[in-house]
């Protein structure tokens, strides 16, 4: 399962601008973000660097 919900969250930034930077649909980025369905590997590395994060950020689970 991915934090990419999460991380848009802290950062403050929404899925509809994710989706217009990655060049995807936002029902994509929003599958992504609800865990829907995973992204490629090619595009987590995307995600990591428009949102300027590890790409491990992503991945594991932050504790609480």
């Amino acid at each position: 399962m991915n934090q990419i919900k999460e991380v848009l969250k802290d950062k403050g930034i929404s899925q509809t601008w994710l989706a217009e930077k990655m060049e995807k649909s936002y029902p994509t980025i929003n599958e992504y973000a609800r865990n829907k369905r995973q992204p490629s590997l090619e595009d987590l590395y995307k995600i990591a660097e428009i949102l300027n994060v590890e790409v491990k950020e992503l991945l594991i689970e932050r504790k609480k």
